[in-house]
Order: structure tokens, then sequence, then C-alpha cells
């Protein structure tokens, strides 16, 4: 019997397969304009609801699953760095599926393809909005109608994102083993190392002024997009029949608001993100990555007409300041306790 475990690893999800997740916090784009990869500045906390049975809302234990905390307006990535051997990865908004925006379903489809390939994909930072790009991921309230959810289906019921693994079926499995030990072979014989997905290093945020929610804001969030970035989200060159027809783990990911998760959990949030600026102006790093062997997907209608959180919340007018040339830096050419699955 396949194991469809989920666990958390410090603060990465694994789910089955081999398929590592992290959760990274990043400076917000602007929501003009194209721009690099912004940094990592460290991971969010993961925390199993199922093991806050009397302040978790009795809908996410119904749900299970697991939960991070995020501010108004605040930017993440998914890192998927630690990812072991090949896996389709489906990512939901809101059960808006983040590459195709179609709605969820537990099937993979290639037209549109509604996943990523893991590892070749190693990170994605947003929505499929764009030949070449992608526009940020944003946490926002739910019941403004700036969540992808909202904008896609016109209602904001679940929030949150969904994630589902599914592996190579066994014959490709053997076959890719196979190939990637006579490669391990070839390059030892020429003592040569084997490359690798490499990941941006990730300084931490410095604490800033606390960021205040909206009056009577949800403590349910979702995302809805920022700022558009150079990345691709690369088309599978495998046939479809190559990956498993179920999935193999699935985990929904619920964000709360700080307040809520001091309330829930005990603990203290992260401090607020770090002011653009000054990340800039300190001669941080900012990155592009590209891989001259993928094709990118082409964006659907769907995703493309997703309107940055701005239109609703308007502007924040934090500051702006442009990395110089040299700031932006090429990249490439213990288990925990199970998650708890329910019902969504």
């Amino acid at each position: 019997m396949t194991d469809s475990t989920v666990r958390i690893d410090g603060n990465t999800l694994r789910l089955p397969g081999g398929v590592a997740v992290r959760f990274i916090r990043t400076l917000r784009l602007p929501e003009t304009g194209t721009h690099p990869l912004p940094p990592g500045l460290g991971e969010f906390p993961v925390r199993r609801v199922a093991d806050f049975p009397d302040t978790a809302p009795a809908e996410w234990r119904a749900r299970g699953g697991v939960m991070l905390p995020v501010y108004l307006r605040e930017a993440m990535w998914l890192s998927f760095a630690g990812t072991a051997e090949p896996a389709a990865l489906q990512v939901g908004v809101g059960k808006v599926c983040a590459v195709s925006g179609k709605p969820w379903t537990d099937r993979l489809s290639r037209d549109p393809q509604n996943y990523v390939v893991l590892p070749r994909q190693p990170w994605l930072d947003g929505i499929n909005s764009g030949k070449g790009t992608v526009r940020q991921f944003v946490a926002v309230p739910l019941g403004l109608g700036a969540t992808v959810e909202g904008q896609v289906t016109g209602e904001e019921v679940w929030g949150g994102v969904q994630l589902q693994s599914f592996p190579l079926t066994e014959r490709e499995l053997t076959k890719w083993r196979e190939d990637e030990r006579r490669r391990s072979e070839r390059a030892r014989a020429i003592t040569m190392p084997v490359g690798g997905y490499g990941a941006p290093p990730m300084p931490m945020a410095a604490p800033a002024a606390p960021m205040r929610s909206a009056p009577g804001a949800s403590p349910r969030m979702g995302l809805g997009v920022g700022g558009s970035m150079r990345q691709e989200v690369y088309e599978d060159d495998r046939p479809l029949k190559a990956w498993a027809g179920e999935p193999a783990g699935r985990v929904f990911v619920h964000l709360v608001t700080p307040p809520e998760w001091r309330r829930i959990t005990g603990e203290e949030p992260p401090p607020s993100p770090v002011d653009r600026a000054a990340y800039t102006r300190a001669g941080l790093p900012w990155f592009d990555y590209y891989d001259q062997d993928a094709e990118d997907l082409a964006p659907t209608d769907t995703l493309e007409a997703v309107k940055p959180v701005g239109d609703w919340l308007g502007d924040d007018h934090e500051p702006w300041q442009q990395p110089t040339p040299g700031q932006v830096q090429p990249l490439k050419d213990a288990q925990g306790k199970p998650v708890e699955d329910g019902d969504w």
C-alpha cells in the first residue's frame, strides 16, 4: 500500500514521492514593470492544525493540514529544493490552479498543463500570468474579492494554498533510477561532480515596524497577486502516462493573520517584512534564473486577467529602489508527526 502521509520536517512540508516544499518570505515587488527574482528572507513557520484542537477553528480542523502566519500584503514564494525524485506537483490558490487557472482537480492535465515538474521547477513565485513571467503571490484577507480565487470564480470560499503530489509510475521511476545510476557512474569516472539545482541565499529579515491589518479584516487569508517577475513555468517533457493516475499525497495550507496565529498557537509571528528600499541600498542580491533546456508554458487567459491586490487595497506607498545590475545574480546555466488530511 502506498504511504500517503504528509509530514513536517522543521518548516518543510514533505509529501509522498520525495517532494519537499518550503514557504519563503520575500520582498513584495511593485505592481508595475517586470523585475528580477526577489530574495528569500527566511522560512514561514508551519504548524499542524491538529496540534491545536482547542484553539484552531472547527472548519480548519475538519480540513486538516497545516497553517502559517502572513501579514497583509506580504509576499511569498514556494521552494522545492530537496525534492529527491521526479514528481508532478499541483499548486492551488483557493482551489484555483496557479499554473492553468482551472478549477482544482485530483487529475493531471496537459491541455492546459495543471502542474509543475520537480525538481526541474526549483521554485514558484506566483501565478503563470505571462510569457516567461509570473505575478507574485501576495497575501490578502478573504472577503474583498482581491484573491485569485475571488477574481477567477467570483467567490472566496477556500483561501489558503493546496498542494498535491504525483510520482512517476513504477516503470518510469525504475527507468529514471537506472539512468541516474549510470549518469553517476560516468561522472565518477571522469571525477566531475554531478550538478543539481541551487537555491538563492536567504538572509533573515530585519525587524521592522509592525504592519497594521485592515479594519475588520478576516483572519482567513488567501493569495492575490502583486508585481511581475521574470520566471518560467516549465513545460513537462514527459508524456502524461509517465505519471501516476492518482495523487500520492495532498495537504491544505491555511493562511492566518499574525494576531490569529498568536491566539491559536501562543507563538509570536515572525517580524513584519523588511523594507524593500533598505534591502536594495544594502547591496544584497536579486536573482535571474534561466534553464536553456526547458520550454516555458504559455499563460492562460484566465490567469493573465487577474489584477494585482493594489486595485482593491490601493497604493501602499512603500518606497522602491531599483537594484543595480551588479546586484542581480544569475542562477544555473528527522521525520515529524504526520499531517492530518480532511474534507476539502
